[in-house]
Order: C-alpha cells, then structure tokens, then sequence
C-alpha cells in the first residue's frame, strides 16, 4: 500500500515513522515549506490514500486537489468543519473515500459510547448538571478541541438537553485530556480520557488509511472501529 502524507509536523513526522509498521510505503511527503504548488506536484502515482494533519485553512484546498486524483483520504485536521458540507459534495463528485474525525485514538472512539451511554441515562435526572473539561499541549490552535465539540454533540444527540459548560486549558506537552462531569446535589461523576503518547493518533489515522482503501463515501472514526 502507498501513503502520501499531507503535512509533515508533529503528526505527519510520527504516521512517517509507524507507516511501515502498518504495511505502507510512504510514496511521498508534502510539506508547507516545500511551497503553495507542494500538493499540486506531489508524486500522485500509484498513491492508494492520503493522510492529511495539516491546518484547518489547508483542509478546503487539499481534499478537492486530491479528490481531482481519485485519492482516497484520512483527515486527521481539526478546526475546518465550517466547509464540511462542501467537502462532502466534492466527495460525493469524485467518488472517492474519506475518514474524518476530530480524534483517531481507538480508545476514545470507545470512550465516546460510554459518554453517549451515560448522557443518556442522566438526561432524565434534571438535577444533574454537565460539564466538558479538556486539556492541551500550548501550541494546539483550536480550543475548545475538535473532541470536546465532537462529545458535548454526542451528549446533545443522546437527548441531554440541558447546558454543557465547555472549558479548555493549553499549557507544556499535554498530548490531550478530556474529562466529562455530571454533577448533583450531592454527588459527581467524573468520565476521563487520557492519551499518554500522541503516537495514538498517528497509529489511528493508519488503521483508517487502511479500512479505507477501496471504500468511497464519507466516514467517520467509528465506522472504523465498530
């Protein structure tokens, strides 16, 4: 199977590096600093997907150029959900395979059922308050994350109606934390995801360059895992 990677940071340096462990060979690597005509000229044949963890800007440019190209593609990009409806028309015009997901950590796709769960069942106790707490490294863009949305809509889709107190902190090398709290009269639940190694994502967006290829349509993470 051939990978080209679409951002060569933090995360594109660390699919680089587990590629092989996943049964890619990294056809080729498009960097910012190779220049705006980066993806146009990027070594296209024989590409089976793409995975992209660039910017959110960069997501409305990048899927139509490789969609042009019948590359299927894993988006590991958050922060560009405001084009998402525009993206999935490309998708459906070029009949090509996407996976795109606030977070690719396996353990957390779980953690999102668990918290569907547990909204559900405190929707009814109108005592309960909800929060969302997440937690960053200092050079994350978006806050409150792409995860914290994706679980206050999965709490609001599991008919918990009331308000959703969303909080965010960016300090050090935090990977990623995110706690979801109910809280009454006299108690709490406190629900924590911790990711110990950013290499989760990376090894996540492989699992899905890999469930992808030869599927067309628009994917999520959990269509991944279950």
């Amino acid at each position: 199977m051939r990978l080209l990677i679409v951002g060569h940071g933090r995360m594109g340096r660390q699919v680089e590096m587990l590629a092989p462990e996943y049964g890619f060979e990294v056809a080729g690597i498009v960097d910012r600093s190779s220049g705006e005509r980066a993806l146009i000229d990027a070594p296209f044949e024989g590409v089976d997907v793409a995975i992209d963890f660039t910017l959110a800007e960069a997501v409305p440019t990048n899927l139509p150029l490789l969609a042009e190209r019948g590359i299927n593609l894993v988006i590991g990009t958050t922060g560009w959900q405001a084009h998402e409806a525009e993206m999935r028309a490309v998708v459906a015009e070029h009949g090509i395979g996407v996976v795109a997901a606030a977070n690719f950590s396996i353990g957390m796709n779980v953690f999102q059922l668990i918290v569907e769960e547990a909204a559900r069942r405190m929707a009814p106790h109108a005592d309960f308050g909800a929060w969302i707490h997440e937690r960053h490294h200092d050079q994350k863009k978006d806050a409150p994350s792409g995860t914290a949305l994706m679980l206050a809509q999965v709490m609001k889709d599991a008919s918990f109606t009331r308000p959703i107190d969303i909080s965010a902190a960016r300090a050090g090398f935090i990977p990623g934390t995110h706690t979801v709290g109910f809280d009454g009269p006299s108690e709490t639940i406190e629900l924590t995801h911790t990711v110990r190694d950013r290499a989760v994502f990376a090894r996540g967006a492989l699992v899905a360059a890999k469930w992808i290829i030869g599927r067309r349509g628009w994917y999520g993470m959990q269509d991944v895992v279950t």
